[in-house]
């Protein structure tokens, strides 16, 4: 699913990670882990495309529209003047292009991912009105929505009661058992241990995995130091 060739990643040509090399295979489930400014992050930005690598390459699927983003809530614009049903419904754009209309289809896809997670009865609200727990439901019916094959997710859970997270927690294995491959950015090690099989922890100038080997050939991860 995803190849690392000795890929660094960081801000302006600095790197916060050594140099990683590895595979991902497909329908993996993996926490990446680590202090905070370690790169977790920022790999999982990199690998969404969103930053360029600081050196090495990533091999990510093709195309695009087979990988879905959640990123922290910090980054979500929640006062753009949009709906709850808008903001899942543009999961629906591979299908339907960024200009098109959504159909019955579509229509009938959104409102049963709303059902999901609860939130079918804030369909026409805002999401500036929503809580905090509330949004990260309704993004979440937008990852349901997109159905790829491929989800990057930094930081789901933080800010989130703990309902909330059974729910989404039972949403991502249910996704994992469809057969999607899973890397999340988690801080609270028991819900790591108790829900994801593999583990990378990025620890300044080394990186360690964890995890059954059957999921995840051999990530071999260089220990070197980070250039200064």
């Amino acid at each position: 699913m995803i190849t690392l060739n000795k890929l660094t990643v960081g801000y302006q040509g600095r790197a916060v990670t050594p140099a990683l090399d590895g595979e991902f295979l497909q329908g993996s489930m993996t926490a990446l882990v680590g202090a905070n400014g370690s790169g977790k992050s920022t790999l999982l930005k990199t690998l969404a495309g969103l930053l360029p690598p600081v050196s090495g390459s990533v091999s990510l699927p093709k195309p695009r529209a087979s990988m879905a983003w959640l990123p922290q809530q910090s980054e979500i614009e929640r006062t753009f003047p949009i709906s709850v049903f808008d903001l899942v419904a543009m999961g629906c754009w591979k299908r339907c292009g960024w200009f098109g209309a959504i159909n019955r289809s579509m229509r009938q896809t959104v409102i049963t991912a709303l059902e999901k997670v609860n939130m079918q009865d804030f369909a026409t609200a805002q999401p500036g009105t929503l809580s905090g727990g509330q949004l990260q439901r309704v993004l979440f019916a937008r990852l349901l929505v997109q159905d790829a094959s491929l989800l990057l997710l930094d930081e789901p859970f933080t800010g989130v009661d703990s309902h909330t997270t059974d729910l989404l927690l039972a949403l991502l294995e249910e996704r994992h058992q469809a057969g999607c491959t899973l890397i999340v950015v988690l801080h609270d090690m028991a819900t790591v241990e108790k829900y994801f099989p593999q583990t990378l922890r990025l620890k300044g100038s080394h990186a360690e995995w964890s995890g059954p080997g059957s999921a995840v050939t051999q990530l071999n991860f260089s220990h070197v130091k980070e250039k200064r």
